[in-house]
């Protein structure tokens, strides 16, 4: 007799529910998929216990005769595809036909529905693989499926479940994506008996966002659309400052179905480059629709993996949509000010005495008066106007006026001078006073710049890195760096690895205009360097990079790996936190910021510049209102 045996159809579902059916959430995704296909228009989601003990979902879609009702509960039955053929332009959520025999396999499921032209509906009851007698019930229009005691009869996969608040974490995750994907839909998902979302169709994608993620999320979006080349796009992107710890909020939508793909994920990453720093991930909400026909969903029993039939495209056409996108937009991050303490109440009067302390108030005011001196006892208050607006007199004729928010000299500006003729300030008339700067260096770190709608810090080397990167990617882009040879060569040691990195990397060494030579046992000369570096330590530069080379050169390709040391060039070449600036220096900045791209961050993805408003400032100091 053989060894070899076919396995029965029930030992067939179980072992197929262990790709299908992974947790209670994978149970959630199944049914919510078929009640869109039905054509539900409001889907009720109840859950017991993280989805352990009961997972009901309840549609108002097309519903199921007595005949269907139990074929649907068969391997691989379906109603979504006929023939191979089919396979080819899936257009419905489901089409494989495994879900619903895997959790019947696994659970205890009821299964309660009625077509919309019936008169009754029907009920029908499966344990682990047993089914009941379809019969008759009283139902409204729809279908119901309960899903209770999800691997019970198996608890070597139970024990691997995490715990209620856990898996109820999933739970919402799968509910969050299917809601984000079909905004048109009435929503409803509770938790032992507690409404967690309630939601409404109509309200828009953004709307749904914010009742879902929280409006913080969803007041601070972006929206792209393009269509090209048989794809329509559509993105909500958050700005760089809202950028988070992890990928949690990054979804992505292939024609309403939720997906994981490297491709588009790399394009996500890409767009945002130079804006956010590497460890951080944006808030990225992507809608992608194309024919069926351009891409293959029958990838995984779970369907979220997809292979696009021209990948390369789907990565450009996203990647140039956002970036465009935020390139044209001015990412400023908006200055957070301190909350302001409130203040302790002050004591009151006790309650009986108000109407005596209005009384002394009013004898007082009355004594005053009338005892005021009928004139020369109080020394009105001048004023004296200029162009920019009018200042207080001095205390006393005799006195000399107080020095203004002067700020410290330098030693150069006090030092005696010969005169060489008749300065600016004696030349102007009497009482004018000096056009004020708008320009304030503070700590040598920072500029404060005045603006119409309230004042900007700007982190100077931040900044001055970003100009330096893109005026570096500009030479590039005409050829590599000119470069200036050196009157003494800088010697370095290096070790084996770093001398063959300097070999396998000659191409980059030539982009970047630095010249390199053997001289001697384990030394090497630097001949030549980039003129737009010539202010770094050129010894010290050459080193960082051969470290970075040997250290990252496994699986960077050759165009991040030219950016990597793009951004470290312009980090070593900017002027540094704790240089003191003149005002020209300053302005110059400031006007390069102007006409930079991606001013808003330096090219690690911090922000260069912080902008504060009137508003907050008055709200500080309490001036609104009056």
């Amino acid at each position: 007799m053989g060894r070899i045996v076919v396995l029965d159809d029930q030992m067939v579902n179980m072992i197929a529910a262990g790709e299908v059916i992974e947790r209670p959430a994978s149970v959630l995704k199944e049914l919510l998929e078929n009640s869109i296909d039905a054509g539900g228009r409001c889907i009720r989601v109840d859950v017991e216990d993280g989805g352990c003990r009961l997972i009901a979902v309840a549609d108002d879609g097309c519903g199921m005769d007595v005949e269907d009702i139990r074929t649907a509960f068969f391997p691989h039955a379906t109603s979504k595809v006929r023939c191979a053929q089919d396979l080819q332009g899936v257009r419905t959520m489901g089409f494989r036909g495994e879900a619903l025999a895997s959790i019947a396999a696994v659970a205890q499921v009821t299964v309660t529905s009625r077509p919309a032209d019936a008169v009754e509906g029907h009920r029908l009851r499966i344990d682990c693989g047993r089914f009941d007698e379809v019969g008759p019930c009283a139902t409204a229009p729809g279908t119901t499926i309960e899903v209770r005691n999800l691997f019970a009869k198996l608890p070597a996969r139970r024990k691997f479940l995490r715990t209620t608040n856990t898996e109820m974490g999933h739970i919402s995750e799968q509910f969050t994506r299917v809601a984000l994907a079909h905004s048109d839909l009435d929503l409803t998902l509770t938790h032992n008996g507690r409404t967690l979302h309630r939601l409404t169709a109509g309200g828009g994608l953004v709307e749904r966002i914010g009742e879902l993620l929280g409006r913080v999320v969803a007041d601070d979006l972006i929206e792209v659309r393009r269509q090209e080349k048989g794809m329509t796009l559509r993105a909500l992107l958050g700005k760089p400052a809202t950028a988070r710890g992890t990928g949690q909020f990054q979804y992505v939508f292939l024609n309403r179905r939720y997906i994981r793909d490297r491709f588009i994920s790399h394009a996500i990453r890409e767009a945002y480059r130079g804006l956010i720093e590497p460890s951080k991930y944006p808030v990225v909400f992507l809608f992608l629709e194309m024919p069926p026909e351009a891409f293959d969903v029958n990838v995984h029993p779970a369907k979220v993996e997809v292979r696009f039939a021209n990948a390369n495209l789907v990565h450009s056409q996203v990647l140039a949509a956002l970036r465009d996108k935020l390139l044209s937009m001015n990412l400023d991050a908006p200055g957070m000010l301190p909350k302001a303490p409130v203040p302790p109440p002050m004591p009151g009067p006790p309650p009986g005495d108000d109407e005596a302390r209005r009384q002394r108030i009013a004898q007082a005011m009355a004594d005053f008066f009338q005892k005021r001196p009928s004139g020369g006892g109080q020394r009105p208050l001048e004023f004296r106007g200029g162009p920019s607006g009018s200042r207080l007199s001095g205390p006393a004729p005799h006195e000399p006026a107080p020095s203004s928010f002067a700020a410290p000299a330098r030693p150069e500006e006090t030092a005696p001078s010969e005169p060489h003729g008749p300065s600016t300030a004696d030349q102007a008339p009497a009482g004018a006073p000096a056009e004020p700067s708008r320009l304030l260096q503070i700590h040598d770190s920072y500029i404060l710049v005045q603006t119409p709608e309230g004042f900007d810090i700007v982190d100077q080397h931040a900044l001055h890195e970003r100009i330096l990167y893109e005026r570096l990617c500009r030479k590039l882009a005409d050829g590599p760096l000119m470069s200036q040879r050196l009157l003494m060569p800088e010697i370095l040691d290096v070790s084996d690895a770093q001398a063959e990195a300097i070999h396998a990397h000659a191409a980059l060494f030539e982009k970047l205009g630095i010249e390199i030579a053997p001289f001697g046992p384990g030394t090497v000369a630097v001949q030549s360097f980039p003129a737009l570096l010539a202010d770094i330590d050129v010894a010290g530069f050459v080193r960082d990079l051969l470290d970075r080379l040997t250290a990252r050169e496994a699986g960077l390709d050759a165009e991040r790996l030219l950016h990597e040391v793009l951004d470290m060039a312009a980090c070593k070449a900017a002027i540094k936190a704790g240089q003191p600036l003149s005002e020209a220096e300053m302005a110059q900045l400031l006007a390069d910021k102007a006409v930079v791209e991606r001013a808003s961050r330096c090219p690690h993805g911090r922000p260069t510049t912080l902008r504060f408003t009137l508003a907050e400032l008055e709200k500080q100091f309490k001036r609104t209102g009056f």
